[in-house]
């Protein structure tokens, strides 16, 4: 199975490190924020036109893989 590189990076110089999609500077808590908040994604990516949909599902997608994990791990 390939493993796919990841859609979010962290790097000291970019907003110290905050984990932010690639590409871009948005920081990914900025989604979760959304969606605590009860907004939709379009909203989301009309919001933050820099990043896609294509990188905000592939990064559910991950997120959603690590968490499958963790719970078999458990």
């Amino acid at each position: 199975m390939k493993k796919e590189s990841s859609v979010v990076r962290s790097d000291p110089d970019i907003l110290g490190g905050t984990p932010v999609f690639v590409g871009t500077r948005v920081p990914v808590q900025a989604l979760i924020d959304y969606i605590e908040g009860g907004h939709s994604l379009t909203e989301f990516l009309d919001d933050f036109p820099t990043v896609s949909r294509k990188v905000v599902v592939a990064a559910l997608e991950q997120a959603k893989a690590h968490l499958i994990a963790d719970a078999r791990a458990a």
